[in-house]
């Protein structure tokens, strides 16, 4: 059975395969973690990876409410408070949830990219 790790590292390995550079896995600060944060020469990407096995509860996707997307938003500011560097880039915040396909072939990602604004 894969754990939250397993799914984080096959979404770090999606956004490579589009040409993206992870910068962090796990970013933690005190407002929070962030799952991913990566780089697409054009901006910055905080991703949220969720995965469910099951639909019920409005699964992975639905999962990321409200007051997630504010905490990972207080992390986003906290990474760009201790990186200048990266200040400058527009940023983006996305989701990958990791859903059931069907009961024969496992989970299948679904990047939602620009999932909620910050």
């Amino acid at each position: 059975m894969l754990n939250g790790d397993d799914f984080e590292a096959r979404s770090a390995e999606l956004l490579e395969t589009y040409g993206l550079q992870i910068l962090s896995r796990q970013y933690r600060c005190k407002a929070g973690e962030i799952d991913l944060i990566a780089f697409d020469e054009h901006r910055l990407l905080f991703v949220e990876v969720r995965a469910r096995s099951h639909s019920s509860h409005g699964g992975a996707a639905a999962s990321v409410n409200r007051a997630k997307q504010c905490r990972i938003n207080r992390c986003a500011a906290y990474f760009l408070k201790q990186h200048p560097q990266w200040r400058h880039l527009p940023c983006r915040f996305d989701v990958i949830a990791w859903e059931p396909r069907d009961a024969a072939k496992g989970l299948e990602a679904r990047w939602i990219q620009a999932a909620f604004i910050s």
